[in-house]
């Protein structure tokens, strides 16, 4: 595990200006309400469970978990706050700071996902973007019948375990109910990273192609707090989207093909290497055949 409770480890207070803020926070978004209400408890109770820091070099600390708690110290201007200090290096202090979060019950669903996934890039010590691929590739090899390469293998094997520790998802499900929430439009991700929709909801609202029709049918569900079969109503009533043109969909996918290429490692690949090549220069001389 990468946290013993808190509560084990011997508990002092520290002034509270004595606390810094990681330069890499895995929280992002705090409800104003709810933090309202820690605000209050806080007052009349104080700060129940302390806060996890570790010590820098200057004599002070970092934050590691426990930043709602902060900021509610401060709004009320106290001017100590109990703490629980750890010598973590970086990996390890980001490590717990995730599995920490990961255990909050307030956490919305892209917050979990994303924690999850940096935590996976974090322990594996990969890329984001190669975890997706992993998950990717081990559904895909399951679907097919086909056998993992050991290098895959080993790294799925990674991924369950911790996932299994996190205790909330394994690698199919966390693939197929969560990374999709990662691919929704901008707007659909911000009402959802702000907490102001279920992703459930925004998963269906993220299918309506036409920005205008998914802004003005987002502001509703939000506004009138629609259920999931009202929105899925209100989409069959959408006016149909007109055909798209062959040409812009053409230079769409090969805009997002070239994308990918820069950010493939299919270059490491001798065959893959040459087969792309030749299939670049046929595609050269059939464009260029047109001029």
């Amino acid at each position: 595990a990468y946290l013993s409770s808190p509560l084990e480890q011997p508990i002092s207070t520290t002034p509270i200006d004595k606390i810094q803020l990681p330069a890499k926070q895995p929280r992002r978004y705090f409800d104003p309400e709810k933090l309202s209400q820690l605000v209050q408890s806080v007052k009349e109770h104080g700060i129940l469970e302390p806060l996890l820091v570790r010590p820098t070099e200057d004599g002070c600390y970092e934050l590691i978990a426990g930043e709602r708690r902060l900021r509610a110290a401060r709004e009320l201007g106290l001017m100590e706050v109990p703490i629980v200090s750890r010598v973590l290096n970086d990996k390890q202090a980001l490590q717990v700071a995730l599995m920490e979060n990961l255990q909050r019950e307030d956490l919305n669903p892209l917050e979990e996902t994303e924690a999850v996934l940096e935590l996976l890039a974090v322990a594996l010590e990969i890329d984001k973007s190669e975890i997706v691929s992993v998950l990717h590739q081990s559904y895909n090899a399951k679907q097919r019948g086909q056998n993992l390469n050991q290098n895959v293998l080993i790294q799925v094997e990674k991924i369950e375990s911790l996932l299994l520790e996190i205790g909330r998802f394994n690698a199919g499900t966390f693939r197929s109910s969560r990374l999709p929430l990662l691919n929704l439009p901008n707007d659909v991700l911000s009402v959802l990273r702000n907490g102001k929709i279920e992703y459930t909801k925004a998963q269906t609202i993220g299918r309506v192609k036409d920005e205008e029709q998914r802004a003005e049918l987002l502001k509703l569900a939000i506004s009138k707090n629609l259920s999931l079969n009202d929105i899925k109503a209100k989409i069959k009533d959408l006016k149909p989207e007109s055909e798209p043109d062959p040409e812009r969909v053409l230079v769409s996918r090969l805009s997002e093909i070239s994308k990918r290429l820069q950010k493939n490692k299919a270059w490491n690949d001798l065959k893959k290497k040459d087969r792309i090549t030749k299939l670049l220069d046929e595609l050269d001389k059939l464009t260029a055949s047109d001029d």
